[in-house]
């Protein structure tokens, strides 16, 4: 089973939309508006979460992109593995949770800690198309810790 190729434009839509989220968390955490930056980080780990377990595809905000963005675009140069975006979804997520979990528990900046770090890697995508989750994804598969899916061994 193959993955199909998504217009790499897309992920960078989303990952403006969460670089724009994150920055709300973080300046309601630091000003001491907890349960709002709270609440909005909770949905941010669920869309995380959306996009690591349903992929890439189906998260709210490539659909968003793909019937909205993309009609108005022209086509794009090449099409990108689905793969390594949406196990960078899984690093959002896994990041994101446990932000939330200090949170929960009464750390201390915990939430503005965490929102900062997705902040970064969000923004390095949507601006500079740096996504440091693909990055990592592609540094476990060359070290053997992580298969290609439909790819043979070479």
């Amino acid at each position: 089973m193959s993955n199909t190729g998504i217009d790499p434009r897309g992920p960078r839509f989303g990952a403006a939309i969460t670089a724009a989220l994150l920055l709300v968390v973080i300046g309601l955490a630091l000003a001491g508006a907890t349960t709002a930056a709270t609440i909005i980080f909770a949905l941010q780990v669920a869309l995380f979460a959306w996009g690591a377990f349903a992929g890439i595809q189906r998260h709210p905000y490539g659909i968003l992109f793909k019937k909205l963005i993309r009609p108005r675009l022209g086509a794009p140069a090449e099409l990108e593995d689905s793969t390594p975006p949406t196990f960078a979804q899984g690093v959002g997520f896994a990041i994101t949770l446990v932000g939330l979990v200090l949170q929960l528990a009464g750390v201390p900046f915990g939430i503005a800690i965490a929102a900062s770090a997705a902040f970064i890697a969000a923004f390095l995508n949507s601006v500079f198309a740096y996504c440091l989750g693909c990055q990592l994804y592609l540094l476990l598969v060359r070290a053997g810790i992580l298969g290609r899916k439909g790819a043979s061994a070479q």
